[in-house]
């Protein structure tokens, strides 16, 4: 039995012209949700695209900046108005509430 490591029997051709390491789009489908501030925000993500990895986080942070303060707003506009109080408010009757 022998230590030794075979030689490839074929050279592997690498581009000259292709830098792994460079910015490489991930292509992730974004889905429209109908809302034109959360799409804007969707779609800066694809800025992260043409950066280095070091500056992803920045783009990320504004993303999330942006999808929080959506959040924010929707929590800060008035909602439905609550319900009338009944017609009927009379007092309970005196033996209400009372132990004998």
């Amino acid at each position: 039995m022998s230590d030794a490591v075979p030689e490839p029997s074929q050279q592997v051709e690498v581009d000259p012209g292709h830098d792994p390491a460079a910015p490489a789009p991930l292509n992730v489908p974004r889905t429209p949700t109908g809302d034109a501030e959360v799409d804007a925000r969707l779609e800066r993500l694809g800025d992260a695209d043409h950066l280095a990895t070091d500056g992803h986080m920045e783009v990320y942070e504004d993303v999330h900046r942006g999808l929080r303060d959506a959040l924010t707003a929707l929590d800060a506009r008035p909602g439905p108005p609550a319900p009338s109080p009944s017609y009927d408010q009379r007092a309970p009757s005196p033996s209400y509430g009372t132990r004998s």
